[in-house]
């Protein structure tokens, strides 16, 4: 079949937010990300509990000793909650269009994407879709992986380097590689 033969599959000119979608006003949405490339990614590396004041500021629920790195990027804090003495790492990303919870001591090490959204792309106006994310208590998401939209990593579970997770992962098992698959039990 050929190009011009081809029906639309989406009008992006159609496609906005469903209202209410972010949860905040346009300006807080616009001075949380000013806080975050300034006083948030500014801040020195060991300055965890300022970190921890900003992201609460900004709505997000923060248990005791957690420890955001400088350089992690939060979209919509107010949509986040991090469990006592949780670690994200640098350059992790929390791409929190919907709710994500990193649970008690668990890790989002270096580089990893959590992605709580993804868009309808059987409508022709490419809607968001919000699907939370929960990486539940003493669960490791190890270095530049991805957790998709609606996964759940369970307590204990290990998802390894570079993985693509798209499944919710069962609680104390291993997982690794693009999609992730089982690798063992921890």
């Amino acid at each position: 079949m050929a190009t011009d033969e081809l029906p639309i599959f989406q009008d992006l000119s159609q496609s906005k937010p469903p209202p209410g979608f972010r949860g905040r006003s346009g300006f807080t949405v616009l001075l949380w990300q000013t806080v975050q490339q300034t006083l948030f990614a500014w801040s020195p590396q060991p300055a965890y509990g300022w970190r921890r004041l900003l992201l609460r500021l900004f709505g997000a629920e923060v248990g005791r000793g957690v420890r955001v790195r400088p350089t992690a990027r939060v979209t919509y804090p107010w949509k986040v909650k991090l469990g006592h003495y949780c670690w994200i790492g640098d350059n992790a990303e929390l791409y929190s269009l919907g709710a994500i919870t990193i649970g008690d001591n668990a890790v989002i090490s270096q580089r990893s994407y959590v992605c709580a959204a993804t868009h309808n792309y059987r409508d022709i106006t490419f809607p968001l879709v919000a699907k939370p994310v929960v990486v539940e208590r003493e669960a490791w998401v190890a270095a530049d992986c991805f957790i998709a939209p609606g996964v759940t990593v369970g307590a204990g579970a290990v998802v390894g380097a570079r993985s693509t997770v798209l499944q919710s992962v069962a609680p104390a098992t291993i997982v690794a590689g693009q999609p992730a698959q089982l690798k063992g039990q921890r």
